[in-house]
This record gives C-alpha cells, structure tokens and sequence, in this order.
C-alpha cells in the first residue's frame, strides 16, 4: 500500500516507470520485435510504434501461444488464458502470465485490506466469494482457460481458504441451477459477515434461490447432505476430488437450520438479511448498469455497506476504490499503464496520459499490461471523479461504441445483425429493420423489429428463440448469463410498418445530417420510441 500510495502522488514518474518496465521486459517477445520495442525510449515513441487496437489485432500472436509457442506477447508462456466475448463469433482468450497474475492478486490483497482496514467486523465470520471456475477447460498444448479470480481462490494459502463460507468446487458444478443452489447451500451454513462478486445480479438470483428453495436448502443443510442430484462438473475438473471436498463441507447442521427457519418465520422468508444478520460488508460492482441492480440488494440483504470492487476486466484491475457507496477508483498507475481518448472522439491516434486529465470529463480507456496488451483499447468509458493525491479517480460508465450490456455479457452490433440474420434463416420471418434496447431493470433486453410482412403470434416468438440461440451462439458471455439466469430471454416487439422510417425522420428532424444518418441498431432506452408503434409484444419459453 505505501508502494501505490506513494506512485499516487507522482503518477506522471510511475507511469513511466511501468511502461519502461513493461517494454523492456516485452523487447525480445515476437509482438517486441515485431514493433520495435528495444528501440522506444518515451509515450509518444511508443504511441508512433504501436497503434491503438481491439483484439483482433492480437488474436494472430494469441494463436501462435494457444500452440505453445513461448516469448510471442510477453516472456515466456502464459499460466493461464482468460475467456471473454468477442464482437466476432470467436471468444477472446486472453493470455494471463504467471508474472501478471501475481500483479492482479497484489491488487486485490490492497482492496481487501482497505475495505477491512474500514470495515473489520467483515473478517469476524465467513466470506462468501462468487468467482468462475479456476480451470475450465485446455488448450492443445495443456495450458489452463478459466478465470484468474478462481484461480486465486484455488491457490489461496490455507488460513485464507478456511474462511471461504462455500468450497472451490462448487464454481466447478456445470449446471446454474444447482451451482445456485450449492452456493446458498453453503453459505448458510455459516455466519457470513463479507460478500464479494463481481456482479449484483449474481447476488440477486442467490437470493431467489434461498427464497424459492428454502425448505430444500435447510433439509439438506440439517442432513448434511448437498441437497441435489449428483452434480456434472466441467470436464477438465477431476470429478472425483471434486466430489470429495463438497462431501467433506457437508456436515450435518440440525441446530443451524432450526436457527434459520426461525429467523426465516419471522422474516416472512428465508433471506441473507435473516440468515446473516452480521454482514457488514458486500464487495461488487457499482457502477454503469451494475449500479441499478446494486440497488436492488438492499431489499434481500440489509442496509449493508456497498463497495465497489473497481474496474476489474479480463484484461486487468484498473482502479482501486477506496471508499463505499461509490463506483469510483485511483487508477492503479504502478501496475498498469494507461491512456485515455476523449469519449466520442473517432480519432484513435491521440491519446492523453493519466497525469493529463481534468475533473469531470470522460474518456475511453487504453491499457497496456504485462499480459502482452498493447495499447489496447478496452471500449470502456470513464468519467474522473476528483483525485487520490494526483492520481486521477474514475468511475466506470458503460462500454463505448457499439455495445450493449446489462450484466457484463457486452453484445456487439455485429453480433446482433448476426442473430437476427440467423432467426430469419432459422425461422422464415423476413426482418425489414431492427434495433436492441437494453432492459436494465427486467434483466433483458427488447428486440424491435419491423417485419418484411405480416407476423403471427407463433412466428414472433419463434424469431424471438431463435435470436436468443443464435446470440448465445455468437456471445460466450450472453451465453453464460442466459444459463446462470442472471439474464431473461430477449422479448420481441413487433412494430407496425413504416416504424424505422418514421424513426429515421423523427432523428433527422433533432439536427442529424441526412447525408451522414446511420441507423443505430443498438440504443441504450427505448426514449424516443412510441409504444403506440408496437403491434405485438411476445416472449419466449426461457
């Protein structure tokens, strides 16, 4: 901590420190060679060498890694590749070297020793931690892809891993439903006094759970049984170590659950709020969308203090929030190096250093990592949020361009033109025109579409399913969102003819230029958008 307080008060000399650190380290890697690294010598060499970029500009070098080839983006090979979604059909992996993964754990040590350093009673029980599997699956050359945080909490030292309310191996369940299940299952066995999960939405549905299945969660939990079928883990785990350690957590608790069902009596239901009435801190997101359902927790959970967990992305942690009921974070200017655009601006190629921004603007972000990023643009939008010594603090605000995301699935347009090109196929309802809406509070989104002829009830809501497969075809994330149930099934709005066009004039009539107008397939709300164009509304079986 006195390391990051002390790179806060000059950020301008820590940044550079971290780029020469990162470039010099990269100089002999294939990206290295390819860009000159041995040969910058200060930002604006670099920003000349290196072009901002999405992914696809390293997907080639992630290839030749995914093969086993060493030195191509960082030194060395990775530890592990991170999966995410891509605006192509194809997933990002992102590789996470040993030396990187170790940053990102560092960081987290200093978020949780400043939510505790202001919340102590959070470590006097039992934490339940939400993260992805450590392992998911391998590539060919044997190399681990799964998630970093699970990772972390696999290899956690052991004093750590016994305050862990439920076990790694639950994250390893297949099935949502009894993953869900699972966690609650555990969790309840103890006096949990932290949470942390990225999303709230996570929370949201682990609360359902322990309301709709009450009566199951605490027969199981007085048994000291799991309290569902024998569970399928993902194919990589060792199922039958698996199966072990949850055999082991299952104790039979009879006292607790009389506790419990007491409590839930006089709650009117089984609720964390009931059953873990010493929670004194939950850790998750609280900024963008995130914040609306964030919102949402005090009902299930109390009045209990929120903290964000800062801007955490598979590309790495970024900011360090030091304070509650805020989405804001200082910048993590000693691990990673960053530069910032000017939201809205189309121009890539200027760029401003952290040291160089203002109080309340807002920028997209750029990164560079010593997990073989460069100059990547994360398609992230910030606002700055006042300072941390001279360290810019910013909050996240939404993904920048052509994104949509209600709880971290990030649908691209492409993706969106491409499902609803499939549900066509699939389907044989002609789509004239279409556009997305994000459904923030009812956990989906809204497919608008304008049909090329006359739709019956039963077509739209099989064009309404085949959407949804096809997108959860193309997004990895959307997939794993629809699964977990943490996102609905899209509902599908048929509008009346001549709807895009009486749009498309309703936006030329603000000012847009004729010449210019793009229709935008994807929109944040559905403001500007009549109810009175809608004909039909239907949703699919989920």
């Amino acid at each position: 901590m006195a390391a990051f307080e002390r790179a806060s008060g000059d950020p301008a000399a820590a940044q550079a420190r971290v780029l020469a650190r990162i470039l010099a380290g990269a100089a002999g890697t294939a990206f290295g060679r390819d860009h000159g690294f041995g040969s910058i010598a200060s930002p604006a060499d670099y920003a000349r060498a290196v072009p901002v970029a999405g992914y696809e500009r390293f997907r080639p070098y992630v290839d030749r890694a995914l093969l086993g080839e060493a030195d191509v983006l960082h030194p060395g090979r990775p530890s592990l590749f991170q999966r995410t979604s891509g605006t192509t059909g194809q997933p990002k992996l992102v590789p996470a070297p040993r030396a990187w993964c170790d940053e990102m754990a560092a960081m987290t040590r200093l978020w949780v020793m400043a939510a505790v350093r202001d919340h102590p009673a959070a470590v006097a029980g039992r934490a339940l931690v939400v993260t992805g599997a450590a392992v998911e699956e391998r590539t060919a050359a044997g190399v681990p892809i799964g998630s970093a945080s699970g990772l972390a909490n696999e290899s956690a030292p052991g004093p750590v891993r016994r305050r862990f309310a439920v076990p790694p191996a639950v994250a390893l369940v297949e099935d949502p439903d009894q993953r869900y299940f699972l966690t609650m299952r555990f969790a309840l066995a103890h006096d949990v006094t932290a949470v942390a999960t990225a999303n709230p939405t996570t929370l949201v549905r682990l609360s359902d759970v322990a309301r709709v299945h009450a009566d199951r969660l605490l027969d199981a939990l007085a048994a000291g049984s799991p309290g569902v079928d024998e569970p399928a883990f993902a194919p990589v785990a060792d199922a039958r170590r698996a199966r072990a350690e949850l055999r082991a957590a299952c104790r039979p608790a009879p006292d607790r659950a009389r506790a419990l069902a007491r409590e839930a009596s006089r709650a009117g239901a089984l609720t964390p709020r009931a059953a873990w009435p010493r929670l004194a801190l939950i850790g998750c997101w609280l900024g963008g969308s995130a914040g609306v359902h964030a919102g949402r927790l005090a009902a299930a959970f109390g009045d209990v203090p929120l903290r964000d967990l800062g801007l955490v992305a598979t590309e790495g942690r970024l900011t360090l929030p030091l304070a509650d009921g805020t989405p804001r974070g200082a910048l993590c200017v000693d691990t990673t190096f960053f530069e910032f655009a000017p939201a809205g601006s189309s121009d890539r190629a200027v760029t401003m250093l952290a040291h160089e921004l203002e109080d309340g603007r807002r920028y997209r972000v750029v990164v560079t990592g010593s997990n073989g990023l460069y100059r990547y643009d994360l398609h992230d939008v910030v606002e700055v949020r006042g300072f941390h010594r001279r360290t810019p603090m910013v909050a996240f605000l939404r993904k920048d361009g052509e994104f949509v995301s209600i709880t971290g699935e990030k649908v691209h347009a492409d993706q969106v033109l491409e499902a609803v090109r499939g549900a066509e196929t699939a389907t044989g309802v002609p789509v004239w025109q279409f556009r997305l809406v994000p459904d923030v509070d009812g956990l989906r989104h809204d497919l608008l579409v304008e049909p090329g002829a006359v739709v019956a009830e039963a077509s739209a809501r099989d064009l309404a399913g085949a959407f949804d497969r096809r997108l959860a075809e193309l997004n990895v994330e959307y997939a794993a969102k629809r699964r977990s149930g943490r996102l609905g099934p899209p509902r599908v709005h048929v509008m009346r003819p001549g709807w895009s066009e009486r749009a498309a004039r309703a936006e030329l009539a603000d000012g847009r230029r004729e010449q210019q107008f793009k229709w935008s397939a994807l929109v944040p709300a559905w403001d500007g958008v009549s109810r009175s164009d809608v004909a039909l509304t239907v949703d699919p079986l989920d």
